[in-house]
């Protein structure tokens, strides 16, 4: 049996529903347990709140996600079996956080997510023109719904030879000669179990310290990469912390 503790899902509308219909039928099969399942949505009436009764250990919380996790990652109450289930459709929510708290560490610098210009170069590589986040992926098919991205990909039936963070990590060092740039900071969703994909709550505060050790050695000013990725997906953010106002 897989034993998290503290799980936290992003949205309680049909993709987290689904994530945590399917993680209460893992665990009726004894092949996950958890301390709680966290719902997470703005909406006291979502889609989870109909089934949320059958769910062992489960509860709503009604709240925005960035608010949510202002409150929840907190470094000295969070543990290492803690995860934190994305949504497909959701906002770089991680890299959000990570601003907020370098905003805090560093009040008379500016901090602030600024444009990923370079291009990834994966089939499909968008620089959205709003947010600045790049959002790219090694797919220029259809993906499954739900897939969990096994060894074999089931579109091309062949094996899957890439990986997301890998190419993360390789335009974050290329990003090094034009600018002192930590991390990547890769929030790297794994399946679990049943079709649910995580990744650890922690790896919120090691994105931070990457940060603060480059800021360490720059004082002026860095850069953080912020990758919310899977093995074949993922969107792309450039932190930055830039000289004293």
């Amino acid at each position: 049996m897989i034993a998290l503790g503290d799980v936290a899902i992003i949205g309680g509308g049909c993709y987290g529903s689904f994530y945590a219909t399917q993680l209460a039928k893992a665990h009726a099969k004894g092949a996950v347990s958890w301390r709680r399942l966290l719902i997470i949505d703005r909406a006291v009436d979502c889609a989870i709140v109909a089934t949320l009764p059958t769910i062992p250990r489960a509860e709503l919380v009604v709240a925005e996600w960035g608010a949510f996790l202002d409150d929840w990652l907190e470094d000295a109450t969070r543990q290492d079996d803690d995860q934190i289930v994305p949504s497909p459709l959701m906002p770089h929510l991680l890299a959000q956080w990570l601003t907020r708290r370098a905003a805090e560490a560093w009040p008379r610098h500016t901090v602030e997510m600024v444009k990923a210009e370079a291009e990834v170069g994966t089939p499909f590589d968008w620089l959205h023109p709003v947010d600045g986040v790049r959002y790219v992926s090694f797919a220029d098919w259809l993906c499954p719904t739900h897939c969990i991205e096994p060894a074999t990909c089931p579109v091309i039936a062949a094996p899957r030879t890439w990986e997301m963070g890998d190419a993360v990590t390789a335009w974050t060092e290329a990003r090094r000669a034009e600018r002192p740039t930590a991390g990547p900071a890769l929030f790297t969703c794994r399946h679990m179990v049943h079709g649910v994909g995580m990744y650890r709550a922690r790896l919120a505060f090691e994105g931070f310290a990457a940060l603060a050790e480059q800021m360490a050695e720059t004082p002026t000013g860095a850069d953080l990469v912020v990758g919310s990725v899977s093995a074949c997906h993922g969107a792309v953010g450039v932190l930055r912390v830039n000289g004293e106002r």
